[in-house]
């Protein structure tokens, strides 16, 4: 076992291992800390606690120390000149006249560096106007491109369900999210009912998707076949959640499907739930 402290850099960030050195630190405290981009400050997100060693990747890089009131006073400066940042390089990117859209400008703690994140359709040729960035702030240029999902939690916002964004207030790295969970949830595969403000598949739809996985288990899908007390027939609509089924019976044709409940029948032989070509072609700009 080894004792951690655990830190972001970012509100809704990865979360990378420290040890404490010897040190007590509460969660929300700020922190200095050595990175692969140099020295850096960042927010205690775990608090001391040992895990076990096959969580950590050896050796772990120490916390340097608590944020003193000269380092916030750094920080709060830096924010200045980030804003001041953006300013200057949208102004540059017209003058270049590139394609690209500037979402979020970012000074390393001690300014050795400064990131400019950007979306654009395809590649850009950026090497003027990095020329031109390293003339105006004399330090590292580095332009990012990035995209649409990482627009959006950068930004943040509010969701169709009138919540922020999940990517922008707690979710640390984004999941695969495929058309075939929205098929499987029962969804109307309709880009505007399915797809945030990035333009993607909803990340909530990840959050479900075990469960329903589960109930497809034990709940005949659209065209299984099944034995029911009134005898055989053909599913031809469910309802996971309740297990609520409509049956046509083989017994009946001409007449209204029959209702039943999952716990009543018998699954004789099931269907598969398919993402057809079309549907795939129509909705593949959602998946990322």
């Amino acid at each position: 076992m080894t004792e951690i402290i655990g830190v972001r850099f970012q509100n809704s960030g990865k979360t990378y291992y420290f040890s404490p050195d010897g040190q007590q630190l509460a969660v929300g405290q700020k922190v200095i800390v050595e990175t692969a981009r140099g020295v850096e400050c960042g927010s205690v997100s775990i608090a001391n606690k040992m895990v076990e060693d096959e969580r950590i990747v050896a050796p772990l890089k120490s916390i340097i120390r608590a944020a003193d009131q000269k380092d916030l006073a750094q920080l709060e400066e830096n924010e200045k000149k980030e804003k001041e940042a953006f300013r200057i390089c949208e102004e540059k990117i017209a003058r270049h006249k590139l394609q690209m859209n500037l979402v979020d400008v970012e000074y390393t703690f001690d300014n050795n560096k400064i990131l400019f994140y950007f979306t654009a359709d395809g590649r850009i040729d950026f090497r003027e106007l990095v020329k031109d960035l390293a003339g105006v702030f004399r330090t590292r240029i580095e332009l990012r491109q990035i995209g649409v999902r990482d627009e959006a939690k950068m930004l943040g916002g509010l969701g169709i369900c009138g919540r922020p964004f999940c990517c922008s207030t707690f979710l640390s790295d984004f999941q695969p999210v495929s058309i075939k969970m929205a098929k499987e949830q029962g969804l109307s595969l309709n880009p505007t009912k399915i797809s945030g403000t990035c333009g993607r598949l909803m990340c909530c739809l990840k959050y479900e998707q075990d469960a329903y996985e589960s109930l497809l288990k034990i709940t005949p899908k659209n065209g299984a076949i099944v034995q029911t007390p009134d005898g055989r027939g053909v599913v031809v609509d469910n309802n996971l959640l309740t297990g609520a089924l409509k049956v046509q019976l083989d017994n009946r044709p001409d007449a209204a499907p029959s209702d039943y409940n999952r716990r009543d029948v018998k699954i004789i032989r099931d269907s598969t739930i398919k993402v057809g070509k079309d549907e795939k072609k129509a909705l593949e700009n959602l998946e990322e």
